[in-house]
């Protein structure tokens, strides 16, 4: 049965601070532009919705452990924002992300939907999953807006996103001191908090140059990307790279490594606008593509596919063929 466009969206969230919680923000706001009501809960309490989740009428869009209400739940959409990781995750937490993506795959109102093509090669080839569709991440809307006109220059290399040890930002600070000893007023800013913070500190030893900045809101991000040359980043398998699309959106140079789903967001700029490195990141290697981004004119790129509004309009086509089918729809092709 058709219900057509659902009455209500029902989204699910992550940490206070963290790619979740920003991706449910973004996407929610997309939804209130296309004119529908929006509710963002936290996973501990999506069971407390019991009705909704039944409610054919509203559309659930869950996330992290709220996958699990997948069991019960009628015209929902869960999002692999990622794939089971035993090496950062653990095998407890990688065990009930993988018992949750199978859940929601056997689950007769549920669909499953990863953020990236990357992501959705390997929950098909390696966890045999069927992927009803891939929808790409939305970025806030304050990085879609016109960049005012600035007279200072850009003085940084950046990094943005959670300090955890499968970011790599240990590997990255060697190379990045050794251009900045090459750029006389260049500097470093490490945006972001999280258990390595203390153990890049020792790295960084007291260099000024280098500045962590700790977490910071979207709008004051935007600021310090606006007054960067490069972006930089060392995780191999980065489901998608939120933090590359609002980088490039504010003029920055890309240095990434050569894998991961970054790679899907603006192919043509590789080798110009966007840098690659090996995924060891190797220092040398490192420090050479932050040299070549450091020289690089990065060209516009189209960013309307991550609009809030057109991430949106994605997930109702989604939901719109899975409910006129009255069943899932199949597996996307490879």
């Amino acid at each position: 049965m058709d219900h057509g466009h659902p009455s209500k969206v029902l989204l699910t969230s992550g940490r206070e601070v963290g790619g979740v919680t920003s991706f449910a923000e973004g996407l929610g706001t997309g939804f209130i532009e296309l004119g529908i009501p929006v509710e963002i809960v936290s996973p501990s309490r999506i069971f407390r919705h019991w009705r909704e989740l039944r409610n054919p009428r509203i559309l659930k869009i869950l996330s992290t452990s709220a996958i699990f209400a997948a069991s019960i739940a009628r015209r929902a959409i869960c999002v692999a924002h990622g794939f089971p990781c035993a090496a950062h995750q653990g095998w407890p937490n990688t065990l009930a992300k993988l018992a949750s993506y199978r859940l929601a795959t056997a689950s007769r109102g549920a669909q499953l939907v990863p953020v990236s093509d990357y992501a959705a090669l390997h929950l098909r080839f390696i966890f045999d999953l069927r992927v009803d569709a891939v929808i790409h991440n939305p970025v806030y809307p304050l990085f879609l807006e016109n960049q005012p006109e600035r007279d200072t220059p850009r003085q940084a290399i950046i990094f943005v996103g959670r300090l955890h040890q499968s970011k790599n930002v240990d590997r990255l600070l060697p190379a990045m001191r050794d251009v900045l000893d090459e750029n006389a007023g260049l500097r470093a800013w490490i945006v972001g908090e999280g258990p390595m913070r203390s153990e890049l500190e020792r790295i960084a030893a007291g260099d000024e140059r280098i500045e962590f900045v700790g977490a910071l809101a979207p709008a004051q991000v935007r600021e310090r990307l606006r007054q960067s040359r490069v972006f930089v980043s060392a995780c191999p398998h980065e489901a998608l790279g939120i933090a590359y699309i609002e980088a490039l959106s504010q003029g920055c140079a890309v240095a990434m490594p050569a894998s991961g789903g970054g790679l899907e967001i603006a192919p043509e700029l590789v080798g110009n606008g966007i840098q690659l490195f090996p995924i060891t990141v190797p220092r040398e290697a490192v420090a050479s593509a932050l040299r070549k981004a450091l020289l690089a004119t990065p060209k516009a790129v189209s960013l309307a596919a991550y609009s809030p509004r057109a991430v949106a309009e994605a997930y109702l086509a989604v939901d719109a063929r899975f409910s006129a089918q009255g069943k899932f729809y199949g597996e996307v092709g490879w």
